[in-house]
């Protein structure tokens, strides 16, 4: 499976630049001060990554700093799905008690 920052190139290139290979840009370059994605993209970004990546995208999350490059989308890709690894391992976990430090067996 392809890389999180190979994904999301893929999908700039084949849906916000209409499969256009030769528009050059680099993992750090700025989507909106090159013209690579307006505001109509960012909306079809944050779609691609939610049913991509199965994370959600939270309105406080819209910033720069998270999707104003492939690098910064990237990173933020995986630091949510690191969070969901880490919430999952959480819920699973079995109950303990504090004051003893002992699994919980049921009543």
């Amino acid at each position: 499976m392809p890389g999180i920052s190979s994904q999301i190139r893929g999908y700039i290139t084949h849906n916000l630049l209409f499969g256009d290979e030769g528009f050059v840009y680099s993992d750090d370059d700025s989507f909106i001060e090159h013209g690579i994605v307006d505001s109509l993209g960012v909306i079809e970004l944050v779609s691609f990554i939610e049913a991509q990546f199965g994370i959600s995208v939270a309105d406080h999350e819209l910033t720069p700093e998270n999707f104003d490059s492939v690098s910064k989308l990237s990173a933020y890709v995986a630091r949510k799905l690191a969070n969901s690894a880490q919430e999952t391992i959480v819920a699973n976990a079995p109950l303990t008690s504090i004051a003893l430090g002992e699994t919980y067996a049921g009543s």
